[in-house]
């Protein structure tokens, strides 16, 4: 005869085994629908890949990008299912590694990295191309969280405060000389904000939201090309074939579109605008899926950062704190990355070359955003195991 005591030690460990499936479902979904998108934006159109020899194409090869996107979601998928079984106290013990090998690669991509588009991002490995300052942004977020769990006093001393600020700042200012200021912006945002939420005042808060509103005017101002981007975007049609061109044709896509959409696969501004598979992914979903299905998305995204506050809160609450500042880092990054590229796409905000988490093409954000959500479905895995009295 089962006792009631083995019946209820058998349901905690049924229950403790649980973790966030509407999480996980969502993102295998966003991973699945952005396979589609990529796809149909490059199947043909200006992004097709395309073999030249001597001027004439040779080839095209219409399956390229979607294949290397396949490889890269069932690599990086199988890496963070091994990184699912390790501990949050582990990777909290993993901390400064991680966060001095993305610093080593910010240093070596100034000096050895692939220049395109007038920045210098991306360090060579053969077959791929990685990114540091993506690999940065979750450094970042650990940095802080390991920080704020041991010295969160020094928010209250502003002599001090810097104690804490030193490593994002000279991230910064590494990936500023890279180029890449859309990055730089994530970065500065998403540390004052984690800052502010692990007990920063708020006039020093707002001071420096202040400052870095002056220094990112500063470096609009002081760079011809991005200077022309601000006035492009202000006016995009008054220069319809130079530095106006991409927004204008993001924001034709969104008029073509219209609500419901023109169909998959029959989008006209995919032979016209540059970088669509990646950067500008989201005119291919209103021109194609229509402005109801861009409204449905940033209500999935919505939904994504509410739930990573909610683990991070619940993080909080069980005393997991270097876990509830890793979950709440991740909304933070995930919810600003988004609107960047939403706004970029809608006219909101100038070009500054983000990708939209899940769905454009590049390992380098695929490697980050699926590494980000494999962090919170541990940390809500751990949380769920100790409310059920198990040790984490």
């Amino acid at each position: 005869m089962i006792s009631g005591r083995n019946v209820l030690d058998r349901q905690l460990l049924r229950g403790g085994d649980k973790m966030d499936y509407p999480l996980l479902w969502v993102t295998l979904i966003l991973l699945a629908f952005g396979l589609m998108m990529v796809y149909s934006a490059t199947v043909s159109g200006k992004e097709m890949l395309v073999i030249k020899e001597q001027g004439k194409i040779v080839a095209s090869l219409p399956y390229y990008y979607l294949q290397r996107q396949m490889i890269f979601v069932g690599a990086i998928g199988v890496l963070c299912m091994a990184a699912f079984g390790v501990r949050m106290s582990l990777w909290k013990q993993l901390t400064p590694y991680l966060v001095g090998i993305s610093v080593a690669m910010l240093v070596a991509v100034l000096f050895l990295g692939v220049q395109a588009g007038g920045a210098r991002r991306w360090l060579s490995l053969g077959i791929v191309n990685l990114q540091p300052a993506e690999m940065f942004k979750v450094a970042v977020i650990m940095y802080l969280a390991s920080f704020l769990t041991r010295r969160v006093d020094i928010l209250l001393h502003f002599k001090k405060v810097w104690y804490v600020a030193w490593l994002p700042a000279l991230g910064i200012v590494l990936i500023y000389l890279s180029g890449d200021l859309g990055s730089v912006v994530i970065i500065a945002g998403l540390t004052v904000t984690l800052l502010f939420l692990g007990g920063l005042r708020l006039k020093w808060f707002i001071s420096a939201i202040a400052f870095g509103a002056v220094a990112v005017t500063a470096a609009i101002i002081t760079t011809p090309y991005r200077l022309r981007r601000v006035l492009a975007f202000r006016d995009p049609l008054a220069d319809p074939y130079g530095d106006g061109f991409q927004l204008s044709h993001a924001l034709s896509a969104l008029a073509n579109g219209g609500w419901l959409g023109k169909g998959l696969g029959n989008s006209l501004e995919r032979f016209y605008l540059p970088e669509i598979h990646t950067d500008f992914i989201l005119a291919l979903i209103a021109e194609e899926l229509g402005i109801v299905s861009v409204l449905l998305m940033i209500g999935v995204f919505a939904w994504m950062v509410w739930r990573a506050f909610s683990i991070g809160k619940q993080a909080r609450d069980l005393e997991l704190y270097f876990s509830a500042y890793v979950a709440k880092g991740v909304g933070i990054w995930l919810g600003m990355q988004s609107f960047f590229h939403i706004g970029v796409n809608i006219g909101l905000l100038p070009t500054k070359g983000l990708t939209l988490p899940f769905i454009s093409y590049g390992g380098s954000s695929l490697l980050v955003t699926m590494a980000a959500m494999t962090l919170l479905l541990r940390i809500d895995y751990e949380n769920r195991r100790k409310m059920r009295g198990f040790r984490i």
